[in-house]
């Protein structure tokens, strides 16, 4: 089984669900992808389908938006 991706932008919202995620999921199942640390990964997270995060995709590329911390617009800047 490969592993679920989690994409936030470090808001507190998505910090907030980045712990609940690892808590539920175990870390070693979950990769996590801030985009401040790492913009080259934005083009793959909306190709893949990700619209805002934090987002949750599985490791069948279903993608899971949880809450709401900010458009992908505006994790582009």
């Amino acid at each position: 089984m490969s592993k679920s991706v989690f994409y936030h932008a470090g808001c507190p919202v998505c910090v907030s669900a980045e712990h609940e995620v690892i808590e539920l999921l175990g870390a070693e199942n979950v990769e996590v992808v801030h985009f401040g640390n790492d913009k080259s990964r934005i083009d793959e997270a909306e190709q893949i389908g990700v619209k805002s995060v934090p987002a949750l995709v599985t490791p069948s590329k279903n993608v899971l938006h949880i809450n709401f911390g900010a458009s992908m617009a505006d994790v582009r800047g």
